[in-house]
């Protein structure tokens, strides 16, 4: 076999998960960054809200990469993978794009992870209750 096929996830559902998530943090009186990347960690869509703040930007993107990268969730999900591998946990920070805090999710259709979601603009916490919301859409 010389080809496969992949599963990825659209614009549409792209652009409709960063509205979810922005109305969401509107609601809870936050700004924030949003980045959706495909499976492979390419950017899909992005929005940033109007205050937002600037290293958000960044950080929603970081979010994105380190769900994509295992499958797994931001924050407690990788810190749970890590804690207890002092190698593995000293090591994990020199990887290119990988931020630990909440905030990021990979994006799973039919078991089949197909991009992911990083959210920053307020503390973690925060921004994983704007990840909840942009998830519901799919």
């Amino acid at each position: 076999m010389k080809t496969f096929d992949k599963f990825s996830v659209s614009h549409e559902l792209a652009s409709r998960m960063i509205k979810a998530a922005m109305e969401k943090a509107e609601e809870i009186g936050l700004g924030i960054s949003v980045c959706i990347i495909d499976e492979s960690g390419v950017l899909k869509a992005f929005g940033r809200m109007d205050n937002a703040p600037l290293i958000s930007v960044d950080a929603a993107r970081k979010k994105a990469v380190t769900a994509v990268g295992l499958g797994i969730t931001t924050g407690d999900a990788w810190y749970d993978f890590i804690k207890d591998d002092p190698i593995l946990s000293a090591g994990v920070h020199n990887f290119a794009d990988f931020l630990l805090l909440g905030g990021g999710s990979p994006i799973t259709i039919e078991g089949r992870v197909v991009g992911a979601i990083g959210i920053s603009g307020g503390h973690y916490k925060q921004d994983e209750v704007c990840v909840k919301a942009a998830l519901e859409i799919v």
